[in-house]
Parts: structure tokens; sequence; C-alpha cells
């Protein structure tokens, strides 16, 4: 599945949870629309837990919904890059990746393949 693109909407959802979150880090995971290659929405799930340092999910309270892609994740510490926990879960949890980095704008987000490659992703307007 070949991913082209985030629609600008849902990328302004997930800068504003990454700043409502903060200092914590916000995590939920990518959904696609119709067209199965623009990432148009946000899935949050049941349990998920925040912390400074961490974020995490139950896989197994993700609905059945194949249109869901990957993971977006924060870094407060401004440092857009993965680390070695978010690498095990980009091999588990889908093909496309978003870290956003405080301060959360257009320029402090990075996207991943789920080896952990860097992506260039376009803003769909």
């Amino acid at each position: 599945m070949k991913i082209k693109g985030i629609d600008r909407d849902c990328l302004e959802t997930i800068k504003e949870g990454a700043k409502a979150m903060h200092p914590r880090e916000f995590l939920a995971l990518l959904s696609v629309g119709d067209d199965k290659t623009i990432i148009s929405e946000i899935v949050m799930l049941p349990q998920m837990t925040y912390g400074k340092r961490h974020a995490t999910f139950n896989i197994y309270m993700a609905p059945i919904d194949f249109s869901i892609v990957g993971t977006v994740h924060s870094h407060p510490s401004g440092v857009p890059l993965p680390s070695e926990e978010d690498l095990i879960t980009f091999s588990k949890n889908g093909v496309i990746h978003i870290i956003i980095a405080y301060p959360y704008d257009d320029k402090s987000w990075r996207a991943y393949d789920f080896n952990g490659n860097k992506v260039d992703l376009k803003i769909i307007e």
C-alpha cells in the first residue's frame, strides 16, 4: 500500500492533540479515506496510556478496520526521530508512522515506514 499524503485537516488535528497532551506524549492510529492513499483521520483507542516519555495502546482494543494504516505519536523533547521502542511499534502496526515533535508545527513532523526509513508525505490541502 502506497500512502501519498496526509489531509491538512487531519494534520491540524494531530498538531492540536499533541499540543493538548504536552508535556505528555500524544498517540493515535492513522486511517486512510476511500481512495486508500491519503491519511484522513486519526483513531483513538480506549485504554491508551500517555506519559512524559512514552505512550502505549492495547492493539486488541482496535476495531477490525482495514483503513487503519499506522500510528502517530508526539515527542515532547522536540526530536522527531524514532527510538528503539518506536521501531518495534512501527514493525508491528502498519505501513506508515508519524512522529510530531515540539513545537508541533508543519516543520516538526516526520513520516516513517514500518522499518523506520523516512518517507516523504505531501500535505493535501
